[in-house]
């Protein structure tokens, strides 16, 4: 049996949880997340805490991963997810206008991001970029496709990277 799987989930004040036969609806004061279940796996309510149970043994390796999926729903609606990103180079900075994000990262045209819905990205110093809302995945990966937009070079250390990232500097050939 996996041992994240065992642990039960607490819930916060503020919360409120459904679970259905197939899926567990979670709502908070940060928003509403439905998170649908993998087969085998079922969630029952027990002393203010939310416990998988597993039905079918051979659909153990679910058990684990149906356990955090919920767990991060319950987190996101009463605390929610946060990336950080820093953009590194000169002339390189974003501008948040309505409901798009506007950068510039060095090319010859600016680049324009939609800010997806359920998601908030703060702009401050025109440098560091804060990518919040509720579910997790979309948290990353809209960081993520942010900063696939031009990612840290080994040479010059300059694009857009997470913040606290250590990147790891390769030397350029030499002039000899």
């Amino acid at each position: 049996m996996s041992r994240i799987g065992k642990k039960p989930i607490p819930i916060p004040k503020g919360v409120t949880v459904t679970v259905g036969p197939d899926a567990v609806e979670v709502q908070g004061p940060k928003g509403t997340l439905r998170q649908a279940l993998p087969p085998g796996v079922a969630f029952a309510m027990e002393d203010g805490t939310l416990v998988a149970t597993l039905q079918d043994a051979e659909l153990r390796k679910f058990h684990g991963l149906a356990r955090s999926l919920v767990a991060n729903a319950v987190t996101g609606v009463a605390e929610g997810f946060k990336k950080e990103l820093d953009i590194v180079g000169i002339g390189y900075r974003a501008e948040v206008k309505g409901t798009q994000v506007h950068f510039a990262l060095g090319y010859s045209h600016p680049i324009v991001f939609d800010i997806p819905t359920g998601i908030d990205i703060a702009v401050e110093k025109q440098t560091h970029i804060t990518v919040t809302g509720a579910d997790c995945q979309r948290v990353g990966q809209v960081a993520a496709d942010i900063r696939q937009m031009r990612k840290p070079d080994p040479y010059k250390q300059k694009g857009v990277r997470y913040t606290g990232e250590v990147l790891k500097k390769k030397v350029g050939k030499t002039g000899a």
